[in-house]
C-alpha cells in the first residue's frame, strides 16, 4: 500500500495529467524529485544560518568529553533542517545528533548532522559544515554537504554521481600509499584497543606518509570524492558523520568499507575510504600488516 504521500502524489499527477496511467515507478520517480528539492533547501537555509549566526555570541555546552562540544547554533540548525523536512513529508523517520532517534513507520529516513566540526566552528575555523543523507529501505539515496565558510555545497545521488558546486567531481588516481595524501580523525575519548588512533597515526607518520586531521568527517570524505585527498579512515564514527559523505566517495567513483573490507554502514563505527586504487594496501597499514 502507498504512504498517504504517495497517495497525494498520485492524485496530483492523475489532476494534472488524467488519462495519464500513473505508475508506482513514476510516483517514486517524482517523489525523489521532491525529497532532492527538500534536502538541497534544507541544507542550503542551515548552512547559511551558520553562517550568519557564527558572527554573533552564542552559548556552548558540553556532552561526554570536555571538548566534545555543542552550541545553541547546533540546535538552531537542527530546528531548521527538521522543520523543512516536516512541512513535505511529517510522516518519514528523523535520526540527528542533537535530538537523537525521531522514528516513524517511513521506509525514509533522513539522518542530520546540523554542524559537522562544531568544535571548529565555535573557535572560529572555516572548517565546519552541514550534513544530510536521506536513506530508503537501508539505502543510501542521496547526500548533501554544504560548508557555507568556504561556499562548498557537495550533493550525491544514488547511481548518478557526486557534484562540488554543481559540477561533477571524482576521486584521484594515485596508486600506492607511499604517495598518498591521507586525512583521519580521533574520538573525544581515548580508544585503548589494538591498532588504535594513536598507532596507526604513528604508523603512518614515522613511514613520512601525511596525515592530516581536519576535524569534519563530512568535509573528510568529501574531499576524497574530490580528490583533494587519497584515502581516509577514522576508528569511531556516529551515523550523522559519514551518512551524506560515504555516498559522495562511492559517487565520485571511490571505495568505502569498514577496516576489514567489509561493505560499509554508518551504522558501525570503523570506516577506510579512498581513490579505490590503493583501498586494499590502505586496509593493510590500518591493520599493520604491511
Amino acid at each position: 500500500m502507498m504512504t498517504d504521500i504517495k497517495r497525494r502524489i498520485s492524485t496530483k499527477i492523475r489532476n494534472l495529467y488524467p488519462t495519464l496511467e500513473v505508475q508506482t515507478l513514476e510516483v517514486d520517480s517524482y517523489l525523489c524529485q521532491m525529497i532532492k528539492s527538500v534536502l538541497l533547501r534544507a541544507a542550503r537555509e542551515s548552512g547559511q544560518l551558520m553562517k550568519d549566526l557564527s558572527s554573533k555570541t552564542f552559548s556552548i555546552s558540553h556532552k561526554d568529553g570536555i571538548n566534545n562540544l555543542v552550541t545553541e547554533v547546533d540546535h538552531a540548525s537542527e530546528k531548521c533542517i527538521i522543520d523543512i523536512i516536516r512541512a513535505s513529508f511529517p510522516d518519514h523517520y528523523i535520526l540527528t545528533e542533537e535530538s537523537g532517534d525521531l522514528p516513524t513507520a517511513s521506509a525514509y529516513k533522513w539522518i542530520i548532522d546540523p554542524i559537522d566540526g562544531t568544535v571548529n566552528f565555535a573557535n572560529g575555523l572555516p572548517l565546519s559544515c552541514v550534513s544530510i543523507a536521506v536513506e530508503k529501505d537501508g539505502q543510501m539515496l542521496m547526500g548533501a554537504v554544504f560548508n557555507p565558510f568556504l561556499n562548498e555545497f557537495f550533493f550525491a545521488e544514488k547511481g548518478k554521481g557526486a557534484t562540488l558546486n554543481d559540477q561533477p567531481i571524482s576521486v584521484s588516481a594515485k596508486t600506492q600509499v607511499q604517495q598518498a595524501f591521507l586525512v583521519t580523525g580521533f574520538p573525544y575519548t581515548y580508544l585503548n584497543e589494538e591498532n588504535g588512533p594513536l598507532d596507526t597515526f604513528s604508523r603512518f607518520i614515522r613511514a613520512g606518509i601525511p596525515v592530516r586531521r581536519l576535524g569534519s568527517a563530512a568535509i573528510d570524505l568529501c574531499w576524497v570524492a574530490c580528490g583533494r585527498f587519497d584515502g581516509y579512515y577514522e576508528h569511531k564514527l556516529n551515523p550523522w558523520d559519514s551518512a551524506a559523505g560515504f555516498l559522495m566517495v562511492q559517487e565520485a567513483g571511490g571505495k568505502v568499507t569498514d577496516f576489514n573490507g567489509n561493505t560499509y554502514s554508518p551504522y558501525q563505527p570503523a570506516i577506510i575510504a579512498s581513490n579505490g586504487c590503493i583501498h586494499d594496501e590502505l586496509i593493510r597499514w590500518i591493520q599493520n600488516k604491511i
